[in-house]
């Protein structure tokens, strides 16, 4: 009985810390109005996205704790890797950056989709390397997966990419 609560008030302790995190920005957090990002590293942003593999989906979510939906995902990764704030849905982070072309994809850069075929971004992702990329999935796995950008369902709904840091 002690370790299972125990257990609880541990995380209970880390959910509300990490609340705290996401939810009060600190003074020094960075807008992408007044960044500069030319010597930034995306090897810290995908070390936090592949920590996040197996956190389960939830419309919504925004920390491991209580689940991810794919924008919740990409707004802790950036801010909690880079502290880089980015807009909470991906229709409005398809706003930000730089486009880039599908042959000059690099670890960092942002993916966009129309999954729902209505003609507007509904799924945003963590491009990878080699054709892979992170995301929070509502599909079959259901949570934060690696998938690969030219299977037919995300080669159809892959619309453009955008690189938020260089």
């Amino acid at each position: 009985m002690y370790y299972y609560l125990m257990k609880k008030a541990i995380f209970l302790a880390i959910i509300i810390f990490n609340q705290a995190c996401i939810f009060t920005p600190p003074q020094e957090s960075i807008t992408l109005n007044s960044i500069d990002i030319s010597n930034v590293n995306n090897y810290s942003l995908i070390k936090v996205a592949k920590e996040q593999i197996g956190t389960p989906y939830r419309y919504g979510g925004m920390t491991p704790y209580s689940g991810f939906d794919c924008s919740g995902f990409v707004c802790y990764v950036y801010k909690n890797s880079l502290n880089i704030r980015l807009p909470r849905r991906s229709i409005d982070q398809s706003k930000v950056g730089e486009y880039v072309s599908k042959g000059e994809l690099i670890d960092g850069d942002l993916l966009f989709f129309d999954t729902s075929k209505r003609g507007h971004i509904n799924h945003v992702g963590i491009y990878l390397k080699n054709g892979k990329f992170i995301h929070a999935s509502s599909g079959k796995v259901h949570s934060v997966t690696i998938s690969d950008l030219n299977s037919k369902f995300y080669k159809r709904a892959f619309r453009f990419a955008k690189r938020v840091v260089n």
